[in-house]
């Protein structure tokens, strides 16, 4: 294609414009004294080219005989004056930022460090070495994104009402399905097998949402101990697919393989969302981590630093991006619009969302820059915007404070679902006091004590009990405390609030009561989710009963602690799932866009709620640690009339105790008697069945009519 018409003195993009042979280079290192373009041939053999022109900032050159394939990286000249922080340091090749695709992993050694290390890798970051790291770093590569046909592609357009997300991991989803084949599996291209793709649609699921496929690299703590980052929280290209997750072997085909995915996935109507991470970067804190990319091009715009030149860590990972710098956050908004338009994607959850809008105080700020992008942006405004509303810099637990259209995730039904079914479950066998069921029922009805500002309704709030990070769904009843003894950390990693109940046995056991408890608590877990207003998030293999046996930070284990166990799957928990999410999609009552009314309001959902003699709980109820018990009624008579429709109700009938007890049903107000359509008692789902007046429901159970 002929290059675009500009200014000779404006810049190009940034990163490596192919046009017809020739190459805008163009890169931001705005404390560089010089950059150097190196490109590599088949051999190895580097060639290297000084950038001669410089304004903003921003280093480029016009470069011939550039083509799609070809590796290349940078070396930089300036300052290196740590407690300026500035950090360049020639003798390092450097990864471009918008490189296009990655090839080759980095071989950790010394080498690779700009600074000075010992054995151990660790110094005082304060003497540059001087050992060039090229043999030891992966190559930035040029792709042609034309080169894929995309055909008929067109992006789903479910609603966040119709939503339902699965949370899954490349390799942990496929590495161990018996129907996709074995040179595949663990593979961008294993994702769009039918297998795969039967078994998301089979549930009803609508939205993949994959944990980090940017590029990304190991912690050398790791690599010291023997082990990997399998999440792929440390990111080493914001703009390139991670190549281990390709079938394919060379970087044109990693594009391939993977947009390929994503049209299948799209094919049969599944949204993709991806898990990105913008607040730090693999390179570390200034003393641990490696000089692969941002720090030896501009350590001090790129990264958020005090006046000593020493990171401002509010990710826990030190080196936190710093978007209060305008380019810095036009890298990471050109990073999400390439995903959409070169990859189709269909939105993005942020991790530690927060971090990417601290302003100067370093503060919170949901009017930052960058959330004023998002929301106007034409491209970026118009996909799924899902913040993981917390980080761990100071006042950083931020749920419900994110404007819209961003959706949250919500731990604060997490943490509700799990204390009401589980420990206080315990606390009631024991006859001790728990906290009552107000906070659930308010959780259940969408959050609107979080998300009544800005009208963002229940939709906002993306439900879940558990994630990536954490308990799986069956560990939840199986662990009370964290067993990370494989991570090499002495069990001191992970989380210690689980929220978790063992039903009297730490870990596995044959005993069948204890199993069998189990399985009813995690189906009453997996029903308050998936039946609550808002938009319900499954993890991967948690419906199929997979357990990490008990390990809650499974960040390291690339093996079968994470990858999904289809062998063994719970083949009854899967049908409940299904017939779960079958009521979901045909009950428009679980699922309003706005917030549900006590008193009948056109146009609204109603939700009454009452105690087990038929009538509407009061104020004292609520109050009441004690309450186990509650029964809630919706219907949409106020919609549904307006448009001619026949209204739709639901009744759901909550009981926390350990005892069976026995409800007064309320009329449905269509004089038809209530169905009995799925019962957490059932270990598989039944048949609906008509019930009279009066309806006993077992102990610790959940129970779900409809007229």
């Amino acid at each position: 294609m002929p290059a675009p018409r500009r200014r000779p003195d404006v810049p190009p993009p940034l990163g490596v414009t192919v046009h017809n042979g020739t190459a805008d280079v163009s890169v931001l290192a705005t404390h560089a004294e010089a950059v150097t373009l190196c490109l590599f041939d088949e051999y190895g053999q580097e060639r290297r080219i000084p950038l001669s022109r410089n304004a903003y900032g921003i280093w480029w050159d016009v470069i011939e005989g550039v083509r799609p394939g070809q590796r290349y990286g940078f070396r930089v000249e300036g300052p290196w004056s740590p407690e300026q922080g500035h950090r360049h340091n020639p003798a390092k090749l450097l990864l471009d930022p918008y490189a296009g695709a990655i090839e080759g992993a980095v071989a950790w050694g010394p080498e690779v460090f700009g600074h000075v290390v010992d054995e151990h890798w660790t110094s005082d970051g304060q003497t540059p070495d001087g050992r060039d790291s090229a043999d030891f770093v992966p190559r930035s590569v040029v792709v042609d994104h034309a080169a894929f046909d995309w055909g008929e592609d067109r992006s789903p357009t479910t609603g966040w009402t119709e939503a339902v997300i699965y949370e899954a991991h490349v390799r942990g989803l496929t590495m161990q399905h018996p129907d996709v084949p074995e040179e595949i599996r663990g593979t961008y291209a294993a994702l769009g097998h039918p297998a795969v793709l039967e078994h998301l649609t089979g549930l009803g699921v609508t939205t993949l949402e994959l944990l980090p496929i940017h590029a990304f690299t190991h912690e050398p703590h790791l690599i010291r101990n023997g082990l990997v980052n399998y999440w792929g929280y440390n990111t080493l290209g914001f703009f390139a697919p991670h190549a281990d997750y390709a079938a394919a072997a060379d970087p044109q085909g990693v594009v391939d393989e993977l947009k390929g995915a994503i049209k299948a996935l799209h094919g049969a109507g599944i949204q993709v969302v991806l898990d990105v991470v913008y607040n730090h970067t693999c390179e570390q804190g200034n003393l641990d981590g490696a000089t692969l990319s941002w720090r030896g091009l501009d350590n001090a715009t790129y990264y958020r630093l005090d006046e000593r030149g020493h990171d401002i860590d509010v990710t826990g990972c030190g080196n936190t991006v710093d978007l209060r710098e305008p380019l810095v956050a036009k890298m990471v908004l050109d990073s999400l619009r390439h995903w959409v338009t070169e990859f189709h994607v269909d939105g993005f959850r942020f991790d530690l969302a927060p971090a990417l809008a601290r302003g100067r105080d370093d503060s919170y700020d949901p009017d930052h820059a960058f959330h004023v992008a998002l929301r106007t942006d034409p491209v970026l405004s118009r996909v799924m915007l899902i913040a993981e509303p917390w980080d761990v810099g100071v006042h950083g637990w931020r749920t419900g404070q994110f404007p819209p259209p961003f959706a949250e995730w919500n731990d604060r039904f997490r943490d509700a679902v799990r204390t009401f079914w589980l420990p206080d479950t315990a606390r009631a066998l024991r006859g001790e006091q728990g906290h009552g069921a107000r906070e659930l029922a308010t959780r259940i009805a969408g959050s609107e004590d979080l998300y009544r500002a800005g009208d963002r309704g229940p939709i906002a709030s993306i439900n879940f009990v558990t994630a990536h990070d954490g308990f799986t769904l069956a560990d939840t009843t199986a662990y009370e405390h964290k067993h990370n003894e494989a991570n090499g950390e002495d069990n001191r990693d992970g989380h210690g609030d689980n929220r978790s109940w063992n039903h009297g046995v730490e870990g596995p056991t044959d005993d069948p009561e204890t199993l069998a408890a189990r399985r009813r608590s995690a189906r009453n877990l997996m029903a308050t989710n998936l039946l609550a207003a808002g938009v319900p998030m499954l993890t991967a293999g948690d419906e199929l009963g997979r357990t990490q046996s008990g390990n809650n930070n499974a960040y390291c284990q690339d093996n079968e602690t994470s990858w999904v166990d289809w062998a063994s799957a719970d083949e009854d928990l899967m049908a409940t799932t299904r017939r779960l999410l079958r009521l979901r999609r045909e009950h428009p009552v679980l699922r309003p866009a706005e917030f549900q009314t006590f008193d009948a309001v056109p146009g609204r959902v109603r939700l009454r709620w009452f105690d087990t003699e038929g009538h509407v709980l009061s104020e004292g109820q609520w109050a009441n640690p004690g309450l186990r018990t509650l029964v809630a009624v919706l219907d949409d008579r106020a919609v549904s009339e307006a448009v001619g429709d026949d209204a739709d109700f639901v009744l759901a009938v909550i009981n926390g105790a350990p005892h069976a007890v026995t409800v007064r049903l309320p009329e449905s107000d269509r004089s038809q008697p209530w169905l009995l359509q799925w019962d957490s008692t059932w270990e598989r789902p039944q048949d609906a069945e008509q019930v009279g007046e009066h309806l006993e429901v077992g102990p610790s159970s959940l129970v779900v009519l409809t007229p």
